[in-house]
């Protein structure tokens, strides 16, 4: 061992012997590592854009007037995805978010049944999704943008089930 390192060495830690003259244990007597740290600082969680997505559209759902999420095209493809077997509803579609480290903007595009109030949905979805994203990923959220795309009429689900033309 060099003088520099020797001086280094006994600067940050004192070293005890051990009878045959090797070092035995090591106390380290400056810095603020360890035990008396909190856990907030020994380490960076990262939460990942699928997790908000899945947290805002499970949000929304829940709300009464929701009928569906997603544009056109993506609740055609949702529809064939949850009749095929073993396929699973995506709860991301229809949600779009931008995550930074500590705060997230939330995009969602839904279908409203008809006849309920349009704007008494918009808010409920936002105020659920806020408190929703909030109180699990802890990010704070700065905005959430709702786009209504549709209107589900009851006699819709009459078609659904209706005569086909080819048997």
């Amino acid at each position: 061992m060099t003088t520099q390192q020797s001086t280094a060495v006994s600067a940050n830690a004192s070293v005890a012997k051990s009878a045959k003259g090797a070092p035995a244990t090591t106390a380290v007597s400056s810095g603020a590592t360890g035990v008396n740290e909190p856990a907030d600082s020994r380490g960076k969680t990262s939460i990942a854009d699928v997790v908000v997505v899945k947290v805002a559209g499970i949000a929304a759902r829940e709300i009464p007037g929701v009928y569906d999420m997603g544009g056109g095209l993506s609740r055609t493809i949702g529809a064939v995805r949850d009749r095929v077997p073993g396929g699973r509803p995506n709860m991301g579609r229809g949600v779009k978010v931008e995550v930074g480290e500590r705060q997230t903007a939330i995009d969602l595009d839904l279908t409203v049944e008809y006849g309920v109030s349009i704007t008494e949905v918009a808010s409920d979805v936002r105020e659920n999704v806020i408190a929703a994203v909030e109180r699990i990923t802890g990010l704070e959220v700065v905005e959430v943008n709702i786009t209504i795309n549709d209107v589900h009429l009851p006699e819709d689900d009459d078609n659904d089930s209706g005569d086909t033309r080819v048997e």
